[in-house]
């Protein structure tokens, strides 16, 4: 990569848009872009001279407008929560002709993105969403793995945070927006209703020990059932390290279910600023785990369990990961893929590992 190719950062100096703009700033020229225009300036001078802060807001009317005049080839947009959005941004991206990825974990926003697919091939550019921990990596994982099984019936995901990990408003916001809520979950081969944070189970990660973890709506829970024939059951949980958190999100989906409050994303502000009273009780471990049961290949009981920890507060570099790999992927023209579609099969387990090489973030895998 020459460091010529652009791509601009919708919310480059956030929580997460921040990170990627640090782990792209070698390779290409950055737009760090948000509504503060002198943070953006002053995020954008620490990274290198040839990267540029602007002052854009993703909903303004004339983005795509904005897109072409700043002669952008690529735009990863970071500005969450996603739920409740529509695809302005990526329509704006079509408009200007460049390539689109999000961070999105709205079920319904990455679950539908093929609907711009016929324009993106049109315009030859590659639209796609999800370009983070679910569905990304937790595909990736199943993908490297899915030829073991000559039958793939049950796949369980979960991510366990830790309770030091720095807590984006947007995060918190998207994660409670769900909570107490019905949604559809695939189980026993057939569509079944869960509520948000709710269905508390107890599991054990083998690098850093049990957490009580809840059911939560993401995208991984539509766009499976399809993508893996035949699969009877499709789960993911979360788990926060603290009892107590966990807890107070069990209380808040109850009280949503009882209609005592009508939505917990409005809290979100207020659970980041207490929340941080416990960080002392806390560690700044988390992990992710993806298990895979069936029937291998010659027809005996299969598992398979991938387990990842990540250290030293490295956590919130995972979700950036497949938007940094797609970006630079791109600029080294090394991606052909073109249309619009969820991040699945645009990022290898192995993509992965070569992009959490220096990070303290270490998988295993073992086979049963």
């Amino acid at each position: 990569m020459s460091g010529t190719y652009r791509i601009l950062v919708l919310g480059g100096y956030g929580h997460f848009g921040g990170r990627i703009c640090r782990a792209l700033a070698p390779d290409v020229t950055l737009i760090v872009a948000g509504r503060d225009g002198a943070r953006a300036q002053s995020f954008a001078r620490a990274l290198g001279d040839r990267h540029q802060g602007v002052a854009l807001d993703h909903t303004a009317d004339d983005l795509g407008e904005h897109l072409s005049a700043l002669r952008v080839q690529a735009v990863v947009h970071t500005c969450g929560p996603f739920q409740g959005q529509d695809y302005h941004v990526a329509r704006a991206c079509l408009a200007a002709g460049v390539h689109y990825i999000d961070l999105a974990d709205g079920r319904a926003f990455v679950a539908g993105i093929g609907a711009l697919d016929a324009a993106a091939r049109d315009t030859n550019v590659l639209i796609t969403s999800g370009a983070s921990t679910l569905p990304a990596l937790s595909s990736a994982v199943i993908d490297e793995h899915r030829d073991y099984f000559s039958r793939l019936d049950a796949i369980d995901v979960s991510i366990a945070p830790g309770q030091r990990t720095p807590r984006g408003v947007a995060t918190l916001e998207a994660v409670l927006s769900y909570c107490g809520k019905p949604f559809p979950v695939w189980e026993a081969g057939r569509w079944q209703t869960a509520h948000g944070w709710q269905d508390v189970q107890r599991f054990r990660y083998p690098d850093f020990g049990a957490r009580w973890l809840a059911r939560c709506d993401v995208p991984d829970l539509q766009l499976f059932p399809a993508r893996y024939d035949g699969v009877a059951r499709v789960r993911f949980d979360a788990g926060l390290e603290l009892a107590i958190g966990q807890a107070a999100f069990w209380l808040l989906a109850a009280a949503v279910r009882l209609r005592l409050i009508s939505n917990a994303g409005s809290l979100a502000r207020s659970m980041q600023k207490y929340g941080g009273w416990f960080d002392a009780l806390g560690s700044d471990v988390g992990g992710m785990h993806v298990g895979l049961s069936g029937a291998d290949v010659e027809g005996r009981p299969a598992r398979i369990d991938w387990h990842l920890v990540a250290r030293r507060g490295h956590g919130p570099e995972i979700p950036c990961m497949p938007a940094i790999v797609v970006a630079r992927k791109l600029a080294a023209g090394t991606l052909a893929a073109r249309g619009a579609l969820p991040c699945m099969g645009l990022m290898s387990l192995a993509d992965f590992g070569t992009a959490v090489s220096r990070l303290d973030i270490a998988t295993r895998t073992t086979f049963a």
